[in-house]
């Protein structure tokens, strides 16, 4: 019997974590994508890699600095961790370098230019000189260090120009400070419609209006990076965060761990930022392209240059929710289930906005994760309040990087008079519902929304997430039971058709694997999900498999299970999707389980499984069973956009010489299309939702 707490059968989630945003790294390569869309992974890859920094890396220093030697079932320790990473992220630097100056080459063919200042031609520089005076000079901070101006404090992320001066009186007498470029200022100034300027590169030119009097020997821009607020730590360095607990509180809140700077920068300017900030020299990072290349949005943004990046995709809303009949009505007849952004979350909205404005609706119940800033759905539940309905809204103030938004649309929500809870102490609600009750004929009558997605309409149209609309009762009662739980006091309550974590859906899930385990080779495992981690459901997954269940794992982030392992898990095949689409969805399939499908707002995460508010929900009908496992099968078929992990931790690209190319996620926007197209052309309902149903089969 194979030992299954041997380190070989595990991989590090961190290096697992920096492997995904190497698959992100590679959509930029694509040559076939058009230029702007390869620029934006650019800037999803940097801001990737920030947040990563920020939390990570951050976790795994305080570890070390505090001499705790941890390990997680890999066995590395912080140490460990730290040199890889390091060691990783300085080999893909000059990836990143080279496919930054590929695309900007090839924008120029496009008449598209990212210029520094003394490359502008005469005019421009006028341009950008005007915009120095009228806009940068009043709202940059120049500052001065020495003997009576202290070393400022930093911002996290925050970007500066460094600048080495000389006395025009004693020209061998340095003095040295910094130029703090403000947030309110571009990354990249448009000085004309085709033509971008790193803002930087304008302020290195005027360096001396900034401090006249003096001489630029040398500048040379720099960013940090800061360990993230200590709340945002725990919540999202899960794996740390039962060892913090246990006496590993003292932190410097805010420390520098990582600088980035321009390469070839005066040594005289690098020595001066690290005596004051005291960086390790391996988290110091030069680069030859523009930092903060997150900000490459502005330049995607160009619309006069909208050519250049894939036409949108318009979400689709299909039978039977095209009909002009109340929401309600429609639910009655059926649940519905839909697969965003190729169908519409309007669907969503609209169920909120009639519920708002519905007099028959007295209640509406909603969890709010992550929303937009001008959010329909929260506007639609002010209202609802405002018309005298009772509404109930769970606002999570945790969530990572959104708690100002949260936070203002919480106290509109409480001015407005729905009553506002403010998360769970010492959890993070983190599962998407929402509960309509509405008075019919004397009784009454409860509508759920649950989805694996946040109700967010922005994300919603590049995140791919399943939406449910069920009126069923055994939802109503355990919808009504979970809200209950948020808002009042509860201890130990279960839930009895869907699953909640923290205590049922990890026993669930090990559950139904182990089910799927004795039937040996007739066991059959789909799971799609963001990020595989927790060692017990690895292990069960490895006994499932050594017992000859086929597994078929989709999982776009981080994995920690090793396929392809002899007589471990030569039965489990690994892919990553990474596209045009944040493939966000968590569905699960388990053959010989009734129900056999599930969606679910929780990842296979000890933070998911053990220390959220998630739900697991059992998809009851047989049509929608099978509309999820077409979708789970077309990605297993997806030799595009797929990537396979292999038994040695890395990833090779899903190629299958002499077939058909497969882009799953283009075949799914295909063909939501022809079935809209079909549907517009055909008047009888009746046909038109048929050959809807058939369509989304055949394809």
């Amino acid at each position: 019997m194979a030992n299954l707490n041997e380190p070989d059968y595990f991989i590090n989630r961190e290096l697992s974590w920096l492997k995904f945003n190497t698959r992100v790294l590679e959509q930029a390569k694509k040559s076939e994508l058009p230029l702007l869309e390869r620029m934006k992974f650019l800037a999803i890859y940097v801001t990737n890699l920030d947040e990563f920094y920020m939390i990570r890396v951050a976790g795994l220093k305080q570890l070390f600095n505090a001499g705790v030697i941890v390990t997680g079932t890999d066995k590395k320790t912080p140490l460990d961790q730290l040199r890889e990473i390091r060691e990783y992220i300085l080999k893909e630097k000059d990836v990143l370098q080279d496919i930054y100056w590929e695309i900007e080459k090839e924008l120029e063919t496009q008449n598209l230019y990212i210029k520094n200042y003394e490359d502008l031609d005469y005019e421009l520089k006028e341009k950008a000189d005007e915009f120095f005076f009228s806009n940068i000079l009043p709202v940059i901070i120049p500052i001065a260090v020495n003997t009576t101006h202290p070393f400022p404090h930093l911002n996290n992320l925050s970007f500066s120009l460094a600048i080495k001066l000389s006395d025009e009186v004693n020209s061998k007498k340095f003095k040295y400070g910094m130029i703090r470029i403000t947030r309110v200022l571009p990354r990249f100034f448009q000085v004309s419609d085709n033509h971008y300027v790193p803002i930087e590169s304008i302020v290195h030119e005027h360096v001396e209006d900034i401090f006249p009097g003096y001489k630029l020997v040398s500048s040379a821009a720099f960013r940090v990076t800061r360990n993230a607020d200590i709340v945002i730590e725990e919540e999202e360095a899960d794996d740390f965060m039962l060892i913090m607990e246990q006496g590993l509180k003292l932190r410097r809140k805010g420390a520098f761990v990582r600088l980035d700077i321009q390469e070839n920068c005066d040594p005289d300017i690098l020595e001066f930022l690290n005596s004051h900030m005291k960086i390790f020299e391996k988290d110091v990072y030069s680069y030859n392209l523009p930092l903060n290349l997150g900000a490459l949005w502005e330049i995607v943004g160009n619309k006069n240059f909208s050519s250049l990046t894939l036409p949108p995709y318009n979400p689709k809303v299909l039978p039977p929710l095209n009909k002009n009949e109340s929401i309600f009505k429609t639910m009655r007849k059926q649940d519905i289930l839909l697969y965003h952004p190729y169908e519409s979350f309007e669907s969503l909205t609209r169920l909120i906005k009639e519920s708002a404005k519905d007099p028959k609706v007295i209640s509406i119940r909603a969890t709010l994760y992550r929303v937009e800033k001008n959010s329909k759905i929260i506007q639609a539940l002010i209202d609802a309040a405002n018309d005298g309905k009772q509404v109930t809204v769970m606002v999570e103030l945790k969530a990572r990087f959104d708690e100002e938004n949260n936070l203002h649309w919480a106290r509109a929500l409480e001015q407005a008079g729905a009553h506002v809870i403010y998360g769970i102490t010492g959890f993070k609600v983190h599962a998407k519902v929402a509960q309509i009750i509405r008075q019919e004929d004397g009784i009454l009558k409860f509508y759920m929304h649950i989805g694996t997605g946040n109700y967010n309409g922005a994300t919603a149209k590049i995140y791919t997430d399943v939406s449910y609309f069920t009126c069923k009762d055994e939802f109503a009662k355990d919808t009504t039971s979970f809200f209950h739980i948020l808002s009042g006091f509860s201890k130990n309550q279960k839930l009895e058709t869907l699953s909640m974590s923290p205590t049922q859906i990890k026993p669930k899930l090990l559950s139904m694997i182990k089910n799927e385990s004795t039937k040996g080779e007739d066991g059959r495992i789909i799971a799609k999900m963001n990020s595989l981690v927790d060692t017990e459901v690895i292990k069960a997954l490895y006994n499932a498999s050594i017992n000859g269940v086929k597994i078929d794992l989709i999982i776009r982030g981080i994995c920690c299970l090793k396929p392809s392992v002899k007589g471990i898990s030569e039965n489990i095949r690994v892919i990553s999707i990474v596209g045009r689409y944040l493939e966000h969805a968590r569905i699960f399939y388990f053959k010989n389980s009734t129900p056999c499908m599930f969606i679910s707002s929780a990842d296979w995460m000890p933070r998911n499984l053990e220390r959220r508010l998630e739900l697991m929900t059992p998809i009851l009908d047989k049509p929608l069973q099978e509309k999820l496992l077409e979708i789970l099968q077309l990605q297993l078929d997806d030799n595009y956009l797929a990537w396979e992990l292999q038994s040695d931790e890395s990833y090779k690209k899903v190629q299958v010489s002499g077939q058909k190319t497969i882009n799953s996620q283009k075949i799914l926007g295909d063909y939501i299309n022809k079935i809209f197209s079909t549907l517009r052309k055909d008047t009888d309902t009746n046909k038109a939702e048929r050959l809807a149903k058939k369509l989304f089969k055949e394809s």
